[in-house]
């Protein structure tokens, strides 16, 4: 399922492959793709982006991917954003902690990228209804 021509992720990942590799599936896919390298930048980029769905990893200088979700919940241009989680597998998130956050999914580091953005698509979908 191709995205509308309108659908933003923005991607944000300290590992600089891993950007890339994302990215470029989801450009493949459709999207229109914005990259950040911190939560700092990235809350700065959606603000002015205003994305369909961010996709961050959880463990990063400078703040976590939870703190990302929180700070855009709680700006209210990114208040609706669905976030998908990537981290490591031995790194656990306790639910309590995504409490005020639009996450929407936790996926395990590696993952499959093709993975990935079947079950963006399918957050976006069901957003869309």
């Amino acid at each position: 399922m191709k995205p509308t021509q309108s659908q933003k992720v923005l991607v944000v990942d300290d590992e600089v492959h891993i950007v890339n590799v994302v990215a470029m599936k989801f450009r493949l896919a459709g999207f229109e793709v914005t990259t950040a390298r911190d939560p700092q930048e990235a809350l700065e980029a959606a603000k002015n982006v205003i994305p369909d769905l961010v996709i961050t990893d959880h463990q990063m200088p400078g703040g976590s991917g939870v703190d990302l979700a929180k700070w855009l919940k709680a700006t209210p241009a990114t208040a609706s954003i669905p976030v998908v989680l990537l981290t490591a597998y031995d790194f656990s998130i306790v639910r309590e902690q995504l409490e005020d956050s639009n996450v929407r999914e936790i996926m395990a580091k590696p993952f499959s990228p093709r993975e990935l953005v079947q079950r963006c698509q399918a957050i976006l979908a069901s957003a869309a209804v």
